[in-house]
């Protein structure tokens, strides 16, 4: 497809220094393994989080969060799994922005 890239790993190690595609690219059998990366825009729901503000008031706050892929070699080699990391990150920023702010400020 035009919007996936494939990062080539020949032996477990990386082939060569950049993701192939669009286009044909090559892939040895039993040699070669291949991983695909999506560079269209994902979104997902960070699941409702229970917040302790700055002046001691609980809140439960969700939202939805939108990234994309720029980096498939990065994506790809530098962490085990890039959606799951996202999913993660997004909701530990969540509660630790949302916790250093007042109510006052939160709904304002």
């Amino acid at each position: 497809q035009e919007y996936e890239r494939a990062v080539i790993f020949r032996l477990g190690r990386l082939r060569s220094g950049r993701a192939k595609g669009p286009g044909l690219f090559f892939v040895v059998p039993c040699i070669d393994n291949y991983r695909c990366v999506d560079l269209r825009t994902g979104a997902f729901d960070v699941p409702p989080q229970e917040i302790l503000t700055r002046d001691s008031v609980t809140i439960s706050v969700d939202a939805v969060v939108y990234y994309q892929v720029s980096n498939p070699l990065a994506a790809i080699c530098n962490n085990d799994d890039y959606n799951r990391s996202t999913r993660l990150l997004a909701a530990t920023t969540l509660r630790n922005v949302l916790g250093t702010r007042n109510l006052s400020e939160i709904l304002s």
